[in-house]
């Protein structure tokens, strides 16, 4: 495998940053989680943008432009030879030293680049669904950490990721300060009822997830009633379908929440058909590219 670290490929096993890096002290940094299909980037000016946006909003100087950021995530594809992968962009604020003043990093930013090949959930879950089950830890609110910054600092998910193991499922579903449905600890969440498409608004403490975003766009293309509004955990249990969507997961189905059954308990109709059409935008919908 080569990685991209600061302008150069390097073996795995060469791919290092300092132990002073503030995104390895502190989680001072933010990332992108990106596909590519059949030599096909998925909403690669998207992720590009995001990873922007959430760079601006933590005063993160980003040390490449745009355009050369996304030649250097082709690059990489081409030098490990994927047609389909799993991408991982990294940008922390670089060296610094062992304080939280992020002056001391003076402008040593740190770009890394990860492809390879990723399946996030066995097969079976999305042919028969998974169970998930809400957990304690709350969501971040948006006035101590915004979602809609993806930072390096994922505690917050991983504290929630555990409970969700211990209580035996692969997945939690994570509320927010008061008590509403936000999203799970690395997808966003969807309910259909009555043949209409529920998710909870982004200022809920939930993340604007780009594969959330186009599912709301082909929805409204298939003449699907879409709505985004607070869910309430009675909601979601009475729903007749829900899925996550995500970069990594795309759309699985869930059939169980809390013990409660959704629908017939097994993955829905419209469920289904968005994972279909889901699919046919990823091989037409990116950035091309050849091996």
């Amino acid at each position: 495998m080569k990685v991209y670290v600061n302008g150069k490929l390097v073996e795995r096993r060469e791919a290092k940053v300092s132990v002073f890096d503030h995104g390895f002290l502190y989680g001072d940094g933010v990332f992108e989680g990106i596909r590519a299909y059949n030599c096909l980037v998925f909403k690669l000016k998207e992720h590009i943008d995001r990873l922007y946006e959430s760079a601006h909003s933590i005063m993160l100087n980003t040390p490449l432009t745009k355009k050369q950021l996304g030649d250097a995530i082709i690059k990489t594809l081409k030098a490990n030879k994927l047609k389909d992968a799993y991408i991982r962009v990294v940008l922390s604020r670089g060296e610094g030293d062992l304080g939280l003043d992020p002056r001391k990093c003076k402008g040593n930013e740190t770009v890394v680049i990860i492809t390879d090949k990723i399946a996030l959930y066995p097969k079976e879950l999305y042919d028969k669904g998974m169970e998930i089950v809400s957990v304690p830890t709350v969501r971040n609110i948006p006035e101590a950490l915004n979602p809609q910054v993806k930072s390096l600092n994922y505690l917050n998910n991983i504290l929630a990721k555990m409970e969700a193991i211990n209580a035996g499922c692969q997945e939690a579903l994570m509320l927010d300060h008061l008590g509403y449905v936000a999203e799970c600890t690395g997808d966003n969440i969807f309910v259909v009822k009555h043949g209409e498409l529920y998710t909870p608004p982004q200022c809920m403490g939930t993340l604007r997830g780009i594969t959330r975003d186009t599912l709301l766009v082909l929805a409204r293309t298939l003449k699907i009633s879409t709505h985004e509004h607070v869910i309430s955990r009675h909601e979601l249990y009475i729903s007749d379908e829900c899925f996550l969507t995500g970069t990594a997961a795309e759309i699985v189905p869930v059939v169980k929440v809390d013990g409660r059954k959704i629908g017939d308990g097994k993955p829905g109709k419209l469920t289904q058909r968005l994972m279909r059409e889901f699919k046919k935008c990823t091989q037409k919908e990116g950035t091309r590219y050849k091996l």
